[in-house]
């Protein structure tokens, strides 16, 4: 079982990269929360904590479109991946992310649902 990547360090192919706290760019993480997808992602881990891949509620996207909203918010260091087997557990970096951006969470979790559409 793989744990939790906590550093911007490649260790193989099929281990996900997130950068590390002090890295976090905040005109990278306003640009993948752009999307109204991959806010409604951030939300939706942001208001229920961890979730794989098939527990997202967004509607009408491909597998793969999935995959490439979630590769863009774990580059940009909104959210974190945790490897179990074959199943992909995320959950959102709320202390790396108060840390850095103070009121960053607060502000994705107080948007409205008309707004994440």
């Amino acid at each position: 079982m793989k744990g939790i990547v906590e550093y911007a360090t490649v260790i193989d192919m099929k281990t996900p990269t997130i950068p590390m706290a002090s890295e976090l760019n905040l005109t990278t993480v306003c640009n993948a929360l752009g999307d109204p997808i991959r806010m409604k992602i951030a939300h939706c881990l942001a208001s229920s904590g961890e979730k794989n891949c098939s527990a997202f509620e967004v509607d009408h996207i491909s597998k793969s479109t999935l995959s490439h909203h979630i590769k863009i918010l774990r580059e940009a260091g909104l959210i974190r991946p945790r490897i179990e087997g074959k199943q992909h557990f995320y959950s959102l970096r709320n202390d790396d992310l108060n840390t850095r951006f103070p009121g960053l969470v607060e502000l994705i979790l107080n948007t409205n649902e008309e707004y994440v559409h």
